[in-house]
């Protein structure tokens, strides 16, 4: 139903190991972009998932990051680690640079991996479609809504699956933030679409970036489901009130956390009492701060049980 979109960055991988027992429950499956060479983190994410007996779809080649140019070794791992283990499936991402050919290639290079179509700006669907024959009501195919119509989308009505993803989080300086807004009504609105799951990019967003720079503001987004909203998904960006400066990360964070803890007190957040909820509660209790990385795993973390709880 649900597959968040993970680049595979350190905390990202993390945050798939964590939730990989309550993705597996939920039947969430998570797509990762593998973004770093070394792909030790990834095996380790892989092997919590089938431990958890869950399942995720990694892309074999992708588009940003160190293997953008060549997606053997993911391939490699995937035949060598995890060919026998049904829970994990390859991704072919189908990109605007990318011709019927080489995409029908990658296909059958990864038949044992029961490939899925991730759809981010390719432009021969109604071939592919054609191309597929009969294989087509045995594929899967996530859709990337920024860049496939409704039109497009049409082509692979009679596949078994068909996912779509939208990216909910807007990306700015942090210091430019409103306290909240829209984040997605997908989650309650998929069915609506013709689709049969949805996801997202947390609250990373698509935008990929390879660092930070200095943090001259620090926010924590959290993601919550109104009631009062014919449920609809918002996210609160709580923003440290230092702006101007790119030194003491720590102190912005505290300023920001104490900004979440005022909400939580104040009894209307509607802020989905997680395990992340909780560890933010803990770390304002302690006055510690766990670095921008954690922070970013917590609210990662945070919005996967939001909507673990909303959806089951």
């Amino acid at each position: 139903m649900y597959h968040p979109y993970f680049r595979g960055k350190q905390f990202e991988l993390i945050t798939i190991r964590e939730m990989a027992p309550l993705m597996a429950a939920s039947g969430f499956v998570p797509i990762i972009e593998p973004v770093r060479e070394a792909l030790k983190g990834l095996e380790r994410a892989l092997t919590e998932i089938c431990n958890a007996e869950g399942k995720a779809i990694v892309i074999v080649n992708p588009f940003h990051g160190d293997h953008a140019e060549d997606g053997g070794s993911i391939t490699a791992l995937l035949e060598v680690g995890f060919l026998g283990k049904g829970g994990i499936m390859a991704g072919i991402l189908l990109r605007n640079d990318m011709g019927i050919d080489e995409a029908l290639a990658c296909y059958e290079k990864h038949k044992a991996h029961s490939p899925s179509f991730i759809h981010a700006g390719f432009t021969e669907a109604k071939t592919l479609a054609e191309k597929l024959g009969d294989n087509l009501a045995n594929t899967s195919h996530v859709f990337f809504e920024k860049h496939c119509h409704k039109l497009y989308r049409k082509h692979f009505k009679s596949a078994a699956k068909r996912v779509l993803l939208r990216d909910g989080f807007e990306r700015r300086r942090n210091a430019d933030h409103p306290a909240v807004e829209l984040f997605s009504d997908l989650h309650v609105t998929y069915e609506e679409e013709d689709m049969d799951g949805f996801g997202d990019f947390l609250i990373v967003g698509d935008d990929y970036t390879e660092g930070g720079g200095p943090a001259y503001a620090v926010a924590i987004h959290l993601t919550f489901i109104d009631p009062d909203s014919d449920e609809v998904m918002y996210v609160y960006h709580f923003v440290s009130t230092t702006k101007d400066t790119p030194t003491d990360p720590a102190g912005k964070f505290a300023q920001a956390l104490d900004k979440l803890i005022k909400k939580l007190d104040g009894g209307k957040s509607h802020l989905f009492d997680s395990t992340a909820i909780k560890a933010f509660r803990d770390l304002h209790n302690k006055g510690h701060f766990p670095g921008l990385g954690s922070v970013k795993k917590l609210s990662m973390n945070h919005h996967i049980e939001t909507l673990a709880n909303f959806l089951r």
